[in-house]
């Protein structure tokens, strides 16, 4: 509901003010109680006898029958022309209508923009098994010896440079498993042994590796090559991973070990 600042009643009123006439007030003495004329009180007595609780709601003012209103062949008209990728000032000028009223229509049928002809592109979506794809990143976060500006309000006496912590993270593609350590640096070899231990704590939980993703980095691609030894040794075979140049700056799989497809991608 919607009422006016001005409104004397409003649904909940209303059911008390026929509360009030089935309790034997009179018409008159319940309209004192509220401000309002007799034939106020008797039109919502009369709307609830018909219509129950849903008739003490207040009802729309557009008038049932507009005198204005277009008619079903114009609209047909409007709907075929604009079907044919037309504006609305296109269609206003065929028709001979004004463009507000072609505007009007075109958004009360839902096709207010052109982009509303065109077929939604259904959405594409990829469905992989346990350990198909894990998701290999690092978070770098700083250390706090004191507390931060943040806490205290002032910058006066900030923290020294105490170092980082880094935030080592595996996640399973299809399960959203996740294994994480906080190690103390992010280095080739710390990251290769992560990622081994990540293999084992996923072979325990199930899950077999079978490709990594990660950046294009030194230690991450170094940490992929570790983790294909895991596997390697967990399954009794190498798996061979996809080519992907090296030069892509964004997430993706680490350069081959074959020396033949690792020339293959630097002269792509």
């Amino acid at each position: 509901m919607n009422a006016h600042q001005n409104a004397r009643t409003n649904p909940y009123s209303r059911a008390l003010l026929v509360a009030r006439i089935e309790g034997g007030w009179t018409a008159a003495a319940a309209a004192a109680s509220f401000g309002i004329s007799v034939r106020t009180v008797r039109k919502w007595r009369a709307r609830e006898r018909a219509e129950g609780a849903s008739g003490l709601v207040d009802r729309s003012s557009r008038p049932l029958n507009p005198a204005g209103r277009m008619g079903a062949g114009w609209c047909r008209m409007i709907l075929r022309l604009r079907q044919c990728r037309l504006t609305a000032a296109e269609i206003a000028s065929r028709l001979g209508l004004a463009r507000s009223t072609v505007a009007a229509e075109l958004a009360r049928l839902g096709l207010g923009q052109l982009a509303a002809l065109e077929a939604k592109a259904p959405v594409r979506r990829y469905e992989r098994r346990r350990g198909d794809l894990v998701h290999l990143d690092i978070k770098r976060l700083a250390r706090f010896d004191k507390p931060g500006h943040r806490v205290t309000g002032s910058r006066v006496g900030q923290n020294s440079k105490v170092g980082f912590e880094y935030v080592h993270v595996c996640i399973d593609d299809h399960s959203r498993a996740a294994y994480v350590e906080v190690l103390d640096d992010e280095t080739g070899d710390t990251c290769a042994r992560f990622l081994a231990r990540a293999v084992v704590w996923f072979a325990k939980q199930g899950i077999t590796v079978r490709r990594v993703m990660t950046d294009n980095r030194r230690q991450s691609r170094r940490s992929v090559s570790a983790g294909a030894c895991a596997r390697e040794r967990t399954r009794g075979r190498r798996l061979p991973q996809p080519p992907v140049p090296p030069r892509l700056a964004g997430p993706g799989v680490a350069p081959p070990a074959d020396p033949a497809l690792h020339a293959a991608n630097h002269r792509q």
